[in-house]
């Protein structure tokens, strides 16, 4: 089992920059981890991940604007959000799904608000 800690959400105006953090209770290597976001009265997404093979993968709507990256030494994971917009203005979410091998479970930190005013 891995417990997740989310930190770095905040206000800030549109423009303006956060970098999200995950830190992780154990190794994150073998999991392919992600960020997810919910808004109020929308569904959860998916925002950025890393996929299977080591890359990534970002939503439409963030590309070029916002960067995942990892330090498995840390067990930490990080999103980095340029050039946010109102829009972005939800609750984020760290993921991590283990490889089926390793049971395949899944796990979610408790999330960090992030709001951008106009």
């Amino acid at each position: 089992q891995v417990q997740l800690v989310e930190s770095g959400g905040g206000l800030v105006q549109a423009g303006g920059s956060l970098r999200l953090s995950c830190e992780a209770s154990r190794s994150i290597s073998i999991y392919r981890m992600g960020w997810y976001r919910q808004a109020p009265g929308k569904q959860r997404e998916l925002v950025a991940s890393f996929t299977s093979g080591g890359s990534t993968n970002y939503a439409d709507s963030v590309k070029g604007r916002f960067t995942i990256s990892r330090d498995n030494a840390k067990n930490t994971l990080y999103l980095q959000m340029n050039s946010l917009k109102p829009e972005d203005t939800a609750v984020y979410y760290c993921n991590a799904k283990a490889p089926v091998g390793w049971g395949g479970y899944e796990y979610w930190g408790q999330g960090t608000q992030v709001t951008v005013s106009s």
